[in-house]
């Protein structure tokens, strides 16, 4: 075989293992895609339900204990 015969041969097995990979996410998304739907429709019936989370606390006001770092002014060139 010639080396533009092995460099061909190499270039298409690239290709294949490429087109496999893409084959394989494109399955995963469906799949994420699919769960993500099915949990919207989750999501709607149970506050369609009346199903709601607990008001989230306001937040505490801070004791002092948090030191504040900021970073040095870096000018646009």
């Amino acid at each position: 075989m010639t080396d533009q015969q092995t460099h061909l041969k190499s270039v298409l097995e690239q290709q294949s293992a490429l087109l496999n990979d893409i084959q394989k996410l494109n399955n995963e998304l469906g799949a994420k895609r699919e769960m993500a739907l099915k949990l919207q429709g989750i999501v709607e019936y149970l506050t369609a339900t009346g199903v709601k989370l607990p008001e989230e606390a306001p937040a505490e006001e801070s004791n002092g204990d948090t030191e504040v770092v900021k970073e040095p002014f870096k000018e646009n060139s």
